[in-house]
């Protein structure tokens, strides 16, 4: 296994002292217990914090405002996914025979869990400083081209002005349904705005995930 995962070593930037850590990120629930959700967890705030890092450190010049929302646009589902794509992730997941016969290694949602879990490992493995340099390493390209004035607005965001261009009130999220172990737990959120009975939901790995699926389906029923 160890021999298998070297050339996706290669490309994160980190040779596992504990190759199992990398072995379980890759491990899709549906494959058996021990999966990658709370590596993804753990992940999931080391990509925050490191991101938070990277972009203070290189972009003196940018508010706390444009800072989040590069941030937010960064590490939004779509970016990680197309990353975990990049580095050929699909390729080394474990998953069960129903799960890959429905495309489990093509799905956003999935490859982003997996990079994050990736990071979450190496945090585990060897600590903040080498978690940051593998994401650094991973994002590089991104962080290079970043253009501030092109960054997309995450749905909450976007949500969040429709509204207020309109004189209307912010969008209210609150969490409607947990489910799954306590390590390993998705979300439902409910975003509801100032017309009696509108609101829609989105679930989620994370709460900030299920927010933004959300506040998408939010703006697809405004038509936004």
């Amino acid at each position: 296994m160890a021999a298998r995962h070297a050339a996706l070593e290669r490309r994160i930037g980190h040779r596992f002292a504990a190759p199992a850590l990398l072995a379980r990120a890759l491990t899709h629930r549906s494959y058996g217990a021990e999966h990658n959700e709370r590596l993804e967890f753990l992940g999931d705030s080391v990509l925050g914090c490191a991101i938070t890092e990277l972009l203070f450190r290189g972009h003196p010049e940018l508010s706390e405002g444009r800072l989040s929302r590069i941030r937010a646009d960064l590490i939004r589902e779509e970016s990680l996914a197309a990353i975990a794509r990049g580095l050929g992730i699909a390729e080394f997941l474990l998953f069960d025979r129903s799960t890959a016969r429905n495309e489990g290694a093509t799905r956003p949602s999935i490859l982003a869990d997996a990079l994050e879990a990736i990071y979450g490992a190496v945090f585990l493995d060897a600590g903040y400083a080498a978690a940051r340099e593998a994401i650094a390493r991973t994002f590089g390209e991104r962080l290079a081209r970043l253009d501030p004035e092109a960054v997309h607005k995450d749905a909450k965001t976007r949500l969040q002005e429709y509204l207020q261009a309109r004189g209307r009130a912010k969008p209210l999220y609150r969490i409607v349904a947990t489910t799954g172990a306590r390590q390993s737990l998705s979300f439902e959120v409910e975003c509801a705005i100032d017309d009696p009975g509108s609101s829609t939901k989105g679930g989620g790995s994370s709460r900030r995930r299920a927010e933004q699926e959300a506040a998408a389906a939010m703006l697809r029923r405004l038509g936004a």
